[in-house]
Formats: C-alpha cells, structure tokens, sequence
C-alpha cells in the first residue's frame, strides 16, 4: 500500500500509483503535465489554459467553484487535484464520495515546493520533480541577488472591479508581492478586501498600483478611477499568472519580475 500526507493533513492510501487524473486547479493542471503526466489526466476545468492543447484533449468538468459531478463521476478518477483557496470545502466533500481528493495549500514559495516533491512521490515523477523543485530553487536564490539593493515601493494590488478588490495577507500574491519588496498597504486587511478607492490615501497611499489581468479584466478606465484617488501612484496592468500561479509557473515569473521592475 502507499500512503501519502497532503497539505492540509489528510492522509491517503493507494493500493497503486493513481493513473487517472482530474485536476480542478489550472497552475496545477500545467505542473502535472510538466512532470510529464500527460496521459494521466482526464480532466481539467474550463480554466486549464496551459498548455493550450489540453482543452481539446481532455474533458472539461466546470470550472474552480463549479464543477460537473456527473462527468467527474464518468469519467472514473483515481484521484482529483484541488487547492484550498481555489475550491471549496462543499467541493471537496461531495467529491470525496467519488474518489480520494488530495488538496494543496500554497501560501509561501516553500509550500509551492512542498507540492511539488508531493506529486513527485504521489504520481511516481520523483525525478521530474526534483529537477523542477531544482531549476525553482536556483531561480529563486538568483532573484534574491537581483532585488538585494531594490527599494522598498508601497504596492497596491487589484483583482477585482465593482466591488473593488484587492490581494491582502496570506495569500501567494502577497508573498510574490513581499519577494519583490513591494509593501503591500492592504496587507493587514484579510486575504482579498474589498476597499474603497476615496480611502486609498489615508490607508496607506501606494506609489505603484497593481491591475491584474486576472481574475478581471481591468481596462484604462478602471486605471483612470483607481489613480484619482493617489497622490500620482503609477500604475501598471500585469500578467496576473506571474503574481498568483504557483507550480511550474513560478519558474517563468522570477524573469517576469526582472522585467517588471525595469518598468518602475
């Protein structure tokens, strides 16, 4: 038998190395298939959008809050792939009736390696793994040289519109946000406050405003709005997947990074 620990402590047991796989998490869609399972998933969700073939190759089962019970259920999983924040509790429990669940929970860069080496020993990749969690961890201490002798700018990320939203504390997108030294002024205020824009100032006062290019697609407008409530905040639209996507993504976002501050 193996048995295996997730991320929020659940533990399961496999007769066998599970084959058939469903992933309800799109960054964790594109970190299976980069260790080289392609075969092994049968299903992702509307969302999956890397790399682009999956769509047309395997069977969309709804989206990350929604899902299709009855075509998860067809399609006769082995296991099913979540994340905490990404899916819900009322999720993972009907899906339980169904087959084991293995949930992450990605909070830090170590959580995200974490997970890695945990699909390594899960899915039998322990190789591929560990050149990933390998090529991560050299990128990741190479970014550290980088930002070592960048200042310190007040940051405010935006993920949302009507209401406002925005990235606060123990999330992925703040520890991107604090890697960068960016100092985040709502990072006191939950996970994802909505705010108000004519308190911006008094709260904290960013010189950069951050707009997402997900989840909302935040238009020049919105910049327009947000920026009359700063003293001459910049604001930049950034690649939303660099800021929130963990997994084999993070690998790609240290260079974005780079670019990024060449910008500021």
């Amino acid at each position: 038998m193996l048995n295996f620990v997730d991320q929020i402590g659940v533990e399961h047991t496999f007769k066998t190395t599970p084959k058939r796989i469903i992933s309800l998490v799109p960054s964790q869609t594109e970190l299976l298939y980069d260790l080289g399972l392609e075969e092994e998933i049968v299903g992702i969700t509307k969302f999956c959008v890397h790399p682009k073939h999956l769509k047309a190759n395997k069977q969309i089962v709804g989206g990350t809050k929604q899902v299709k019970f009855d075509k998860i259920k067809a399609l006769q999983p082995e296991i099913i792939i979540v994340n905490k924040e990404e899916n819900t509790k009322e999720i993972v429990e009907e899906l339980s009736k169904i087959c084991p669940v293995w949930v992450t929970n990605i909070v830090t860069i170590e959580d995200n390696l974490q997970m890695i080496v945990d699909f390594g020993k899960l899915f039998n990749k322990r190789t591929e793994a560990q050149k990933w969690k390998d090529k991560i961890s050299f990128a990741y201490h190479d970014f550290q040289q980088f930002i070592q002798d960048k200042s310190f700018r007040k940051v405010a990320y935006f993920i949302w519109a009507n209401p406002y939203m925005v990235a606060g504390r123990d999330t992925f997108i703040n520890e991107m946000l604090m890697l960068n030294r960016f100092q985040n002024i709502y990072e006191e205020n939950g996970r994802y406050p909505e705010i108000e824009l004519e308190k911006m100032r008094q709260e904290g006062d960013p010189e950069v405003v951050f707009l997402s290019s997900e989840p909302f697609p935040f238009k020049d407008e919105h910049a327009f709005e947000i920026g009359r409530n700063t003293h001459h905040a910049k604001t930049i639209f950034v690649d939303g997947e660099m800021f929130s996507w963990y997994g084999s993504r993070l690998l790609k976002a240290f260079d974005y990074f780079k670019q990024l501050h060449q910008k500021l």
